[in-house]
Formats: structure tokens, sequence, C-alpha cells
């Protein structure tokens, strides 16, 4: 037992290490810098001195109206790209998994491709294809008669889901095409001999059997879409977009820190995404897992 023990730490410990380096040491300075605020000493003439303020800037990021319409903009958003990312995402799944795909190879390639490119190149290419003045898309649009604008407050959530929509739809088709390919084919096999066609063992016996990769696919996404920026921040740069630069809680951080020098601030905020981000996903968990353990007492 002494052996294993000792074998055990010496393999745990680079991770704990790493895992200290990169996650513990940067959530413990977050948290004391948002305890800080930098002011100017000698009535502006001065330098900078730190000052300890509590919880102060927690109070400023909740009490500032941009911060607050920031979830708003990800409950807006979460409710729009969730659903469709998973049902999306299941169903070409669903579809490369069935007897009558061909080319499945090519068709996971070509899904999954997106997922590839860089997302600020992606949300570019978007942009110029938002843009009336040079994309095809929006020109053929008009031509036959539909009229959108991308960029406005109506256009630019959807914009924007769509263009993380383009990024990870590929990418979570493969974690559910990965799951169904692990179902045992004697039970397909069963269920077809039983007079089950391709819609009921798709809904009666595919799905419920894949329910595992769906709940960590909706915990993962959820925690991303909480971390919303890139995507909205290109939107925001030069587009005349509807997204302003407080359009999400990190991009609110991020002006904080690298427009108003604030960062105190811009801590407290990226803390209060973190805790928002800690309780979502233990509140996903904990739901799953008591279905399972219910489903258990069942059986």
């Amino acid at each position: 037992m002494k052996a294993r023990t000792r074998a055990a730490t010496i393999l745990l410990t680079p991770f704990f290490l790493l895992f200290t380096a990169v996650m513990v040491v940067p959530i413990g300075y977050a948290v004391w810098l948002s305890l800080f605020t930098e002011k100017q000493s000698g009535l502006g003439f001065g330098g900078t001195e730190t000052v300890f303020t509590g919880l102060d800037n927690y109070t400023a990021a909740l009490g500032d109206r941009a911060f607050r319409e920031g979830f708003g903009v990800l409950l807006g958003y979460c409710l729009l790209y969730i659903p469709l990312l998973l049902a999306g995402a299941l169903g070409l799944a669903l579809l490369l998994d069935s007897a009558l795909a061909r080319a499945r190879r090519f068709f996971q390639l070509a899904l999954f491709l997106p997922h590839a490119v860089p997302g600020i190149i992606a949300a570019l290419i978007w942009v110029y294809l938002y843009t009336p003045q040079l994309s095809p898309v929006v020109q053929a649009m008009e031509a036959g008669g539909i009229g959108f604008d991308f960029f406005s407050p109506e256009g630019a959530l959807p914009s924007v889901v769509n263009i993380a929509l383009w990024e990870w739809l590929g990418y979570n088709m493969v974690i559910f095409y990965a799951a169904l390919q692990a179902i045992d084919r004697s039970v397909l096999e069963a269920a077809t001999v039983d007079g089950a066609g391709a819609w009921r063992i798709a809904f009666a016996v595919k799905i419920p059997l894949v329910k595992a990769s769906l709940a960590m696919v909706a915990l993962f996404t959820i925690i991303g879409s909480l971390q919303l920026f890139t995507e909205p921040l290109i939107l925001n740069k030069g587009t005349g977009s509807a997204v302003t630069s407080t359009w999400t809680p990190n991009m609110y951080a991020y002006t904080a820190a690298f427009d108003r020098n604030d960062y105190g601030l811009a801590a407290a905020a990226s803390v209060l995404l973190a805790l928002t981000a800690a309780l979502l996903s233990f509140a996903v968990t904990r739901m799953t897992g008591r279905r399972k353990a219910g489903k258990e007492r069942t059986a």
C-alpha cells in the first residue's frame, strides 16, 4: 500500500503543481486584486496608490446597469444558442449514424472544419458576410426582398449566435457521433427485430443511451456561453453594430481593465462571472446526478 501511495503521489504531483500554477494562483490573484483600487494621490498631481476598498468593487459592478444588462444578454444568448446547438449537433450525429448515411468521413470532416478556424478569424469572416456593402449574401437577400440588418439591435444577438453555431456545431456533433457509435449494436438489432423503425430507434433507444454525453455537452456549453467575448468584440469594432463595449460581462471586465485602467473593478466583475459559472455548473451537475440516481432506484 505504501508503494502504491508513493507511486500515486509521484504521478499526481505534476498535475497538482500545474493546476495550482495555472488555476489556483490566477484565481487567488484575481480575488485579491478585486479588493483594491488605484487612486490618484496629491489631489491628482501625484502618482497612483493602491488602496484597500474591500467589497466596493463588487458593489460598483453589481450597481452598474451595463454589467447587469450583460447578464440579460447572456440569458437571451443561452436560451437561443444552447437548444439550437444541442438539437443541431445531435440531429446531425443521428443522421451520420443512420444506415442510410453515405460518405460519413467526408461529412464529419466538413462539419468539423469550422471549429479548426480560430474564433477571431471566424468572426471576421462573418462580419464580411454581414456587411451590406461587401456581402454577396446580403445582396442576394435584398434581391429576394428579404431585408435584415445583422448589426441592428434586433439582429446583433442572432448574428452572434450564428457565428457560435458555425464554430461549435461540428465539434459537438463529433462528440455525439462517438457516443452513438459506442452503443451496443445488439441493442439496435433487437429494436429492429421488434419492429421499431428508424425514428422510433432514434428517439426511444439512441437518445436515451447518449444522455450522459448530452448532459456533458450542455454543461460545457453553458460554461462557454458565459465566457462569450471574441465574437461580440469583433462585431463591436468599427462595424456600426448595436454590440457595445460592455455587451457581455466579459466585455465589461475587458473594458474596465484596458479602456478605464480599473483593474480592481475588472477583477470583481470576473470573479462574479466565475461564481455564476460555478453555481450553474453545480446546479446542472446536481440535477443530472439526481435523475441518474432516481433511475437507478427505479431499476
